[in-house]
């Protein structure tokens, strides 16, 4: 099982965590016996969901305190596997040894298990919402149906008269729901998706369990199972979907930062907001606790950009156990200057090699070569 959630994890998907982590692992500080503290672990698996699919788990934001403990108080491991967290995160021999990268996968599978039956939770809602039986096989009208009626449930969370007043009222859904047309034709499109799989490979369709014997491309017919497939298919690539909103919050902020240092005076930041965007309204002490403001300077305050973007304010998608946020452009940097370096730390020339020659276009200008000052 994933350690008590309830689900098995093959140790093929073990083995690919573990090997998405490679690059990573080889550069964080370890201990006498290979393993990293809890602060790296949590540090681990943010990155992982963060480069994967722009989620930010609770209880494991870079921004989060820590306890006296080293571990989130009120993590979402000590709220749902309780377990785990006293036989591993807390024993004593974790404490000693630290964790090593089996230790990592297994919190990772964790997650990914605890998100699939968050969503099936939902998912079922929906279905008794629509009074249709959890076995039944809905067409493909049906179906796009399901998926609406999560979407909402899953934008809005907790908030049942919102949803219901939204879901009796298409007008008022498309006028308070950004973009909702678009998000509707998004969640169609998993749809269509999986129909192209099961016209091109319909026996891997029915092997990966998106289709029952008898739904195929002829039979247009879709199964609970389909569609808890294309609902997990939906977090992972909602982040990518709404880039385009991330990219404009990014522009206006860069636009603001004439020195070109990656901040925006704080006094800025609020005139921009209160004039033109309503993005920008957080209070300085909120800013403060996200770890976006940097009050070091000798300008003045200051708002982080990279910091503030991804920052919860900013996330599309705030579930009970999970954000889905903006995606952090730095990922891709540092994954090539991981698999470059390859050890916890590295001599500056090293460093500046590996910069110059980063692939990414949103590294170093090339008019500018890299140095470092400080």
């Amino acid at each position: 099982e994933a350690l008590g959630c309830g689900g098995h994890v093959r140790q093929e998907r073990l083995r690919h965590i573990e090997a998405q982590l490679a690059s990573m692992w080889r550069t964080l500080p370890k201990n006498a016996q290979g393993n990293i503290e809890r602060r790296s672990l949590r540090y681990v698996v943010h990155r992982f969901f963060n480069r994967e699919s722009a989620l930010h788990f609770r209880g494991f934001e870079p921004s989060r305190p820590m306890n006296v403990s080293g571990w989130g108080g009120a993590d979402i491991l000590s709220q749902r596997v309780p377990g785990f967290v006293e036989s591993a995160l807390e024993s004593r021999h974790r404490l000693q040894q630290g964790f090593s990268v089996g230790d990592a996968a297994h919190v990772i599978a964790t997650l990914e298990q605890l998100t699939f039956d968050s969503e099936g939770a939902v998912l079922e809602a929906v279905y008794r919402r629509q009074r249709k039986p959890l076995d039944a096989s809905l067409g493909r009208a049906g179906l796009e149906q399901v998926l609406e009626t999560y979407m909402v449930h899953w934008m809005l969370g907790d908030d049942e008269e919102s949803i219901d007043a939204l879901l009796a009222d298409r007008s008022l859904l498309e006028a308070t729901v950004p973009h909702w047309q678009q998000v509707a034709a998004f969640a169609h499109g998993q749809v269509q998706a999986l129909e192209h799989k099961r016209r091109a490979t319909p026996k891997a369709a029915l092997a990966e369990g998106v289709a029952r014997a008898g739904h195929n491309a002829f039979a247009a017919k879709y199964s609970f199972e389909d569609a808890h497939a294309l609902v997990g298919g939906i977090t992972k690539s909602f982040a990518s979907f709404w880039e385009s909103e991330c990219s404009t919050m990014k522009a206006t902020l860069v636009e603001m930062d004439t020195l070109g240092t990656g901040r925006v005076p704080l006094s800025k930041f609020y005139g921009n907001g209160l004039d033109e965007d309503w993005r920008f309204g957080e209070s300085e002490a909120y800013l403060r606790v996200l770890g976006a403001l940097d009050e070091t300077s000798w300008r003045g305050k200051q708002v982080i950009i990279p910091n503030y973007i991804q920052a919860a304010s900013n996330c599309i998608i705030s579930s009970r156990h999970y954000l889905v946020c903006c995606a952090n452009d730095c990922e891709a940097l540092l994954d090539e200057i991981e698999r470059a370096v390859g050890a916890p730390s590295a001599e500056p020339a090293a460093l500046l090699a590996v910069v110059a020659n980063v692939s990414s276009h949103l590294s170093v200008d090339a008019a500018a070569p890299p140095r470092l000052s400080g």
